[in-house]
Order: C-alpha cells, then sequence, then structure tokens
C-alpha cells in the first residue's frame, strides 16, 4: 500500500479545488463511514470526524450527509479529530432506494463501478441492467466482472462471455478467478492512478476476496464458502476505501440483495439501447410500449426479433422509475400543502395578537 500519499494521490484535481467553500480550512476525503462517524484522510494522516449541529439541521435527506469518497472541508480541534464544515460538490454518485422514500449514497466521486457477478451463484442478465442504470444516472462508468470463473468448463464460460458481450457489447468485461487467479493481472492493468473504483454485487460474489488480491494482502475479512449451497458470505457492514501500490483506489461495499431505482428515466433507455431505438419507429411517442398499436417494440417482441426476457426487465424498470417519481412529486405537493396550512396559521395567529 502506499505510503506517502498527496491530495492527488486521493483523487483531489482541479474539480474539487475550483469547488472550494471556505479556504482557511483544510481539505481531506471520506476514507470510511461507521453509525454517524466518519474516518477522513489528507495528506497529513487520518481523523475521526463528525459534522456539526449546523449542518445537521440543514441536511433536507440522507444526500446531504457525507458519503464515503466526498471531499470535505475540515478543521482540525486536536491530532485525532476532525470536525466537517462541508461537503464540496460531488462529480459523480451512486445512489440507491431503500424502502419508499429512503435513498442511499452507496459513494461518491466514483470514476468506475464493478459489476460483480459469480458464475453459478447469482449470475443474471437483468440484474446487470439494474445496477447500470442506477451507476449510469450518477455519471459514473459502469464494467462487469464476472467471477469464479474456474467453476465452469470453457465451453459453458465462452456461452456466457458470448450471452453479456451480445447484450451488452459495449461494457468493458474483465473474466476472474480468485481461485486459479486468472484475470487478475487484467484487473489491476484496468486500475490507474489516482482513480477511484467500487465494487458492487451480492454477497458471495467474491468482491471483498478480489479487492484483497490486488492490495495483496488479506486485509479484509472473509468468511468460507458454504459448500452446500455455494454461497459465500462475507463480513463487510460498512463503505471502506482501500489504497493500491500502482496507486489505485478501490471502495469495497456490502452485498445487495436488491437494487432499488431512484428517477433513473433517461439512463434506463441508455442502458437498454436496442429498445430505445426501436421505440423511435413507434407511431406515437409517448408509447409505454405495452398495449399501443404501432408499437415497434411489441413488432419486435412478437417476431422475435427482441429477447422477452430483455424487454420485460426494461419495462419493470421502467414501471419502477415512474412510481418512484411520482412519490417525490406526490411528496412534494403534500409538503407545499403543509407549507401553505403553516402560512395560513401564521397569519391567523398574528390577527389575534
Amino acid at each position: 500500500m502506499i505510503k506517502d500519499f498527496s491530495l492527488q494521490d486521493l483523487g483531489y484535481d482541479d474539480f474539487f479545488k475550483s469547488a472550494r467553500k471556505r479556504p482557511e480550512f483544510l481539505v481531506g476525503r471520506v476514507v470510511a463511514e461507521h453509525k454517524g462517524a466518519y474516518k477522513i484522510k489528507n495528506e497529513n494522516g487520518e481523523y475521526l470526524g463528525r459534522i456539526t449541529g449546523k449542518q445537521i439541521f440543514k441536511a433536507i435527506s440522507r444526500e446531504d450527509y457525507p458519503a464515503v469518497g466526498d471531499w470535505v472541508e475540515i478543521s482540525l480541534p486536536d491530532e485525532e479529530h476532525a470536525v466537517i464544515h462541508s461537503v464540496l460538490q460531488r462529480k459523480t454518485i451512486i445512489k440507491r432506494r431503500r424502502g419508499k422514500d429512503e435513498i442511499q449514497v452507496i459513494g461518491a466521486n466514483i470514476d468506475t463501478a464493478f459489476v460483480v457477478q459469480a458464475i453459478g451463484r447469482d449470475y443474471n442478465l437483468n440484474r446487470f441492467e439494474r445496477y447500470f442504470s442506477i451507476i449510469k444516472d450518477g455519471g459514473v462508468k459502469p464494467t462487469i466482472i464476472l467471477n469464479k470463473a474456474d467453476l465452469v468448463s470453457r465451453e459453458e464460460l465462452a456461452e456466457k462471455k458470448s450471452e453479456i458481450m451480445e447484450r451488452f457489447g459495449e461494457t468493458d468485461l474483465i473474466l476472474t478467478s480468485t481461485v486459479t487467479n486468472d484475470g487478475l493481472a487484467e484487473l489491476k492493468s484496468y486500475i490507474e492512478r489516482g482513480k477511484t473504483y467500487c465494487f458492487l454485487g451480492s454477497s458471495g460474489v467474491g468482491k471483498s476476496t478480489l479487492i484483497n488480491k490486488l492490495i495483496g494482502v488479506d486485509i479484509i475479512k472473509t468468511k468460507e464458502i458454504n459448500n452446500y449451497s455455494n454461497r459465500g458470505k462475507h463480513s463487510t457492514t460498512s463503505r471502506q476505501m482501500y489504497f493500491l501500490q500502482n496507486g489505485g483506489i478501490v471502495i469495497d461495499n456490502p452485498g445487495m440483495l436488491e437494487v432499488g431505482m431512484t428517477n433513473t428515466q433517461a439512463e434506463i433507455d441508455e442502458s437498454f439501447g436496442s429498445i430505445s431505438g426501436l421505440a423511435k419507429d413507434c407511431r406515437y411517442g409517448d408509447c409505454t410500449h405495452t398495449k399501443e398499436p404501432g408499437c415497434r417494440v411489441l413488432e419486435a417482441l412478437n417476431s422475435g426479433e427482441l429477447d422477452r426476457a430483455e424487454y420485460e426487465n426494461y419495462i419493470g424498470l421502467k414501471k419502477e422509475s415512474e412510481h418512484y417519481g411520482m412519490t417525490k412529486l406526490e411528496k412534494r405537493e403534500k409538503d407545499k400543502r403543509f407549507g401553505k396550512f403553516i402560512k395560513r396559521t401564521l397569519d391567523e395567529l398574528k390577527k389575534l395578537e
């Protein structure tokens, strides 16, 4: 691991320099988060940081709090602690919906997101598309890692690779095995100095083990694979940033059981390029591609030109995204009505004075 850091080694560049609000403070990067406390790193060392009460009061949602990958302005009351005064503007962000209204920030200022699936564990093309939608929505580049390639024959591996390339031909694909070390050299060479990469995927697909291999030390604790279910377990319960010998920066994430969609309509269209291309020839500009006459997408589906599983995933993601967008709008209208109620109440109180 790199011993002597500069801000540039941590990913600091002109974008964040221009985003500085209060030059009297130092800057640092959030490298870990633990129950409201943040580990912050800069060229001078690491500090345990907390946000000010003013920030807590001003925060409207979870997105206003620092996240792993953020650059923050800090003051140092002593050699071990930091006070976070502001979060600098984010270059990119990955977030997902949890529950009805809650938004969870997965990471900030990420250059590339590795979407990891394991052969024989959770391999599913539709799941790739769900990840791509939230990744592209935040301005991040997605890359596929198909792990545990040693568990299948060369023929089956070639078949899986062909399926992925046919569906996601413009997305980079890396085949890996932490048992035989196949693909690890390619993965290492893919990671550039000063760039930030995060690993996303379900529990047991090998994210932490891959990062251990990249670091060269088993720094992240992992648990053995269950021989009966072939399901791996790991003890990653929070997000953590690690620094590689070649200067690359990687973030390990807890496994995600589901990928909740935010309002990512444009990104869904981008992820399903073949369907979006067909949709341009639909009779109606607002076609939902479910029942309208003259729908080019339905014609392609019925003729076999369009894969049914891809179509069903597209429609499902669209409906989920539209539902979330509608929920936010309804909430905004509700807040507006509540604000008017408060104003009327204050006006009535003034009349009684």
